[in-house]
């Protein structure tokens, strides 16, 4: 016995959003071939419906609706003329490239310290001088010396931190002539192995709840 009317995918048109299925895409097909202005216009919220089953908890969420009458203009190939809740989509608008991601300027001698230090020296920088500024200071100073730790892991002196803040500020933030000290390396270092120590051994201190196995119970 021979099958001479199976059909392959290879053979079939190709599914302009294959998440829908062929049976979506055929069924838009034929909305699309459709004379009748109002039974197209039905055909296309009963494909809506049914698009929406796919995804019961948000067929009825308006930004979700919105979406769908999207996907089915775009499975359309943008050839479906029927009546839509909300502004029709261009095919120009869908091909149009996104913005290119501007990446994060660092500077390159210092990138140990990463993006989130240059912020909070930005932020320091904006606040009126007074002793809630000066702690701002000192805890990022502490910050980054705990990052320069990480990448050296050795010791480092206070005199390098608060040059390297100079810098990192243009010389707006100055602890060159401070007489507060930074926290010993010692301390940053074993704080750092402490928690390594704990996420190493989650289940150090688990309770053993095997002493019952093998036991009959009644």
């Amino acid at each position: 016995m021979f099958f001479t009317d199976i059909e392959y995918n290879t053979e079939r048109p190709h599914l302009i959003i294959p998440e829908y299925g062929r049976h979506i895409q055929k069924m838009v097909d034929q909305a699309v071939a459709e004379q009748d202005p109002e039974k197209r216009n039905k055909q296309a919220k009963s494909i809506i419906s049914v698009m929406g089953n796919l995804n019961p908890h948000l067929r009825d969420v308006a930004d979700f609706q919105h979406k769908l009458w999207d996907q089915l203009f775009i499975i359309s190939d943008f050839k479906l003329d029927v009546e839509s809740p909300f502004e029709k989509p261009s095919l120009e608008a869908l091909r149009e490239l996104p913005a290119s991601l501007k990446y994060p300027q660092n500077f390159p001698k210092y990138r140990f310290y990463g993006n989130n230090i240059k912020r909070m020296i930005d932020v320091a920088i904006g606040w009126e001088d007074g002793e809630k500024k000066d702690g701002l200071v000192l805890t990022i100073a502490n910050h980054m010396k705990k990052c320069f730790l990480n990448w050296n892991k050795d010791t480092v002196e206070d005199d390098v931190i608060f040059n390297h803040l100079f810098e990192l500020s243009d010389g707006k933030l100055n602890l060159k002539q401070s007489k507060e000290a930074l926290r010993n390396s010692s301390i940053l270092l074993k704080t750092k192995t402490r928690f390594s120590d704990t996420k190493a051994t989650p289940n150090k201190h688990k309770k053993n709840n095997n002493n019952n196995r093998g036991r009959r119970r009644y």
